[in-house]
C-alpha cells in the first residue's frame, strides 16, 4: 500500500510520515503500533485521497483506548496518533477519567456489553458509546490495580515503534509493585533478530525520536543499546564469510551478543537462543549455521514479509553470502547505488579473487565457487543497470519519473524495491521466485484493489476558505493521462514479460492497479526527454 508502511521500511523522522494506531489482535497496555502513515501538507494525499483516512481529526493529540471493532474487542492505550478504520478511539473528557476507563474496557464486562447490544462481526462507533459505564465502580477497581498510574509506552515486541531496541533487554508489568520494571534479559525467538539488525546498523524509532512518548524504563534500555554502537557495520554489508579484512558475520553478532548480555552470557545461552529461534522446529547447532540457513525466512516471518535486512546470496551453501542494510540500499543521493556498486565489485570482488587464486592452486570446489560469485556478480550489475525484469516499477508515479537503473525511494516501500533482487535469476542454486535472496518473502505483484480516477471528482474544501464554496466541495481536474500512465489504461493481468514491458495504453482507461510491469531504460529516457520538452516549451 502506498500510504501506509510498516515502520521498519522507513527511515524515522521524514515530515510526510507520521505513526499510525492500528488495530490489535490481543488485548495488552500498547499494541498496533507497527505502521507509519503518508500524510503531507498536513493532510492533503493528492488526488488518491482514501476518505476514511482522515476521519477522526478530533481525536488526534488526546489520549483514550483503542478498540478493535471486530471480533473478541480486544483493546490497547491511544496516543492521539492518526488510526486506522478497523479501530475506533474512545477519549474520555477528562485525563482523569483514562485509568477508570481502561480498566472497564480492557475487561470481559466490557466485550459482553457491547456484544449484548450487537451480535455482529463488526460492530458500529455509535454501539461502542452506547454501553453504559458506572465511573465510580470501575474509578474504584483502578485505585486497586493501578494505584500508580498507568504505564508510559513500552513494549517488547520489535515490530513495534515503542519498542526500546535492545536485543534482550526487557521492561515488563510487575503485578505485585503495580509498576513498569526491568524485567530479567530476554531470550525469545527475536532476540537473534534485533541483534542483527544493529549490527547491519538499524535503530528501532524509540532509539531515534526522542520526542517520543516512552517509559523511563524504555528509555534506560535505549540508552544501554547504545552501548553496542561500536559493533554496528558502517557501510551496511556483513558478509557472512570473512571478506576484505572482516570477521565472519557469526563473531561479528557473537561480540555483539556478549556485550548485550554481560555476564549473563554463556554458551548455554546461545543454545537457548538457537532453540528459541526454531520455535517448533529443530533448532541447528550454531549461530553460523542459523545465519547461512534461517536467518532470512525467519526475518520474513518476524517482520511481516516486508524484510529490512536482505541476505544475498550465490545458489551454494559454501559459496558467497551477505547481509544488507535495506535503509542503505535504499539510500537517496546516490547512497544505494554505491552500496550496490560496493556489494558486487568490493565485497564480491575479493571473494571472486579469492576463489580465483584457489582455483589455481587446485583446491577442490574452488570452480563452482568462483563460477557462481561470477554469476552472482552479473545478476548483481543488472539490477545495478536496471533493464528489465530486474527494473523498479512504481505504479502511481509517472513514466518519466520511473526510476532509470537502481534509483530506489524508500518512500515506495520495500514491495516496490525488491522486485529486482526477486527477479533476478542464478543460474544454479537459488529457491524459485527467491531470485538472489537466501529465501524468498510473500510478496506479489499482482493488482492492488480500488481503481485510480479519470473523470473530474469533486473535492472538499474547507469552510475556512475566502470564496463562495466553503464547506462544499468542489471538482479536480482530469487525472492519470495515457502518456503518463499508460498502465492504467487497458492493461491486463496474467500476461508475459513481454507483453508486460513497454506496455503503451489501450484505447480505453479502466484504472486497474497492476503492479508487475516492466520498462527498458530507453522507454524512461524518451519520457523523461517528452517532458522536459514540454516543461521548456
Amino acid at each position: 500500500m502506498r500510504f501506509r508502511l510498516l515502520h521498519w521500511e522507513l527511515p524515522v523522522g521524514k515530515p510526510t510520515w507520521h505513526y499510525f494506531q492500528t488495530a490489535m489482535n490481543k488485548t495488552v497496555h500498547y499494541g498496533g503500533r507497527a505502521h507509519f502513515f503518508y500524510w503531507p501538507d498536513g493532510g492533503r494525499i493528492h488526488e488518491e485521497s482514501p476518505s476514511a483516512y482522515v476521519k477522526g481529526r478530533a481525536a488526534w493529540k488526546k489520549r483514550g483506548v483503542v478498540v478493535r471493532v471486530v471480533g473478541q474487542l480486544p483493546v490497547t492505550l491511544y496516543g492521539g496518533d492518526l488510526f486506522d478504520i478497523g479501530c475506533v478511539p474512545i477519549v474520555p473528557e477528562s485525563t482523569r477519567h483514562l485509568l477508570p476507563l481502561w480498566c472497564f474496557c480492557s475487561s470481559a464486562e466490557y466485550r459482553e456489553a457491547v456484544r449484548h447490544i450487537d451480535q455482529k462481526l463488526n460492530v458500529t462507533n455509535a454501539t461502542l458509546a452506547k454501553v453504559p459505564f458506572d465511573l465510580d465502580h470501575w474509578a474504584a477497581v483502578a485505585k486497586e490495580r493501578y494505584p500508580n498510574g498507568l504505564p508510559d509506552p513500552y513494549s517488547n515486541d520489535p515490530t513495534q515503534w515503542v519498542y526500546h531496541g535492545h536485543p534482550c533487554g526487557s521492561v515488563a508489568w510487575d503485578e505485585n509493585s503495580k509498576r513498569l520494571v526491568h524485567g530479567p534479559r530476554r531470550i525469545d525467538e527475536t532476540v537473534l533478530q534485533v541483534a542483527v539488525a544493529r549490527l547491519l546498523g538499524y535503530r528501532w524509532p524509540a532509539e531515534q525520536d526522542p520526542e517520543l512518548r516512552l517509559a523511563a524504563e524504555a528509555r534506560d534500555c535505549v540508552a544501554q543499546g547504545k552501548d553496542l554502537a561500536e559493533f554496528a557495520d558502517t557501510d551496511g554489508i556483513v558478509c557472512l564469510s570473512s571478506v576484505g579484512g572482516e570477521f565472519a558475520a557469526a563473531h561479528r553478532l557473537r561480540q555483539l551478543l556478549v556485550a548485550a548480555y554481560g555476564a549473563d552470557w554463556s554458551p548455554e545461552t546461545e543454545r537457548r537462543l538457537l532453540v528459541a529461534a526454531a520455535g517448533r522446529s529443530e533448532p541447528v547447532d550454531s549461530i553460523e549455521a542459523w545465519l547461512r540457513d534461517r536467518f532470512f525466512e525467519e526475518h520474513c516471518q518476524h517482520f511481516l514479509q516486508r524484510p529490512f535486512v536482505w541476505h544475498i546470496w550465490d545458489g551454494r551453501r559454501d559459496g558467497f553470502h551477505a547481509l544488507l542494510n535495506y535503509h542503505r540500499l535504499a539510500g537517496s543521493d546516490g547512497v544505494g547505488r554505491r552500496t550496490l556498486e560496493a556489494l558486487a565489485y568490493s565485497h564480491l570482488g575479493n571473494w571472486i579473487a579469492r576463489q580465483s587464486a584457489d582455483r589455481d592452486q587446485g583446491i577442490d570446489g574452488a570452480d563452482g565457487r568462483l563460477a557462481a560469485a561470477q554469476d552472482l556478480q552479473n545478476q548483481l550489475a543488472t539490477i545495478v543497470a536496471g533493464e528489465p525484469p530486474c527494473d523498479i516499477f512504481v505504479r502511481w508515479k509517472p513514466l518519466d519519473q520511473q526510476p532509470i537503473g537502481w534509483e530506489p525511494d524508500i518512500n515506495d516501500g520495500v514491495r516496490v524495491n525488491i522486485r529486482p533482487f526477486m527477479s533476478a535469476e542464478l543460474a544454479k542454486g537459488g529457491r524459485a521466485g527467491a531470485g538472489i535472496l537466501r529465501a524468498k518473502p510473500k510478496i506479489a505483484w499482482g493488482k492492488d484493489r480500488g481503481k485510480e480516477a479519470l473523470k473530474p471528482r469533486k473535492r472538499w474544501r474547507p469552510p475556512w476558505l475566502d470564496d463562495d464554496h466553503g464547506g462544499d466541495v468542489d471538482e479536480e481536474r482530469e487525472l492519470r493521462p495515457r502518456d503518463d500512465y499508460p498502465w492504467f489504461w487497458g492493461c491486463r493481468g496474467g500476461r508475459t514479460l513481454t507483453e508486460h514491458t513497454d506496455f503503451l495504453g489501450g484505447p480505453d482507461f479502466d484504472g486497474n492497479r497492476w503492479n508487475d510491469l516492466h520498462y527498458t531504460n530507453a522507454f524512461k529516457h524518451a519520457a523523461r526527454s517528452r517532458r522536459g520538452l514540454e516543461d521548456g516549451a
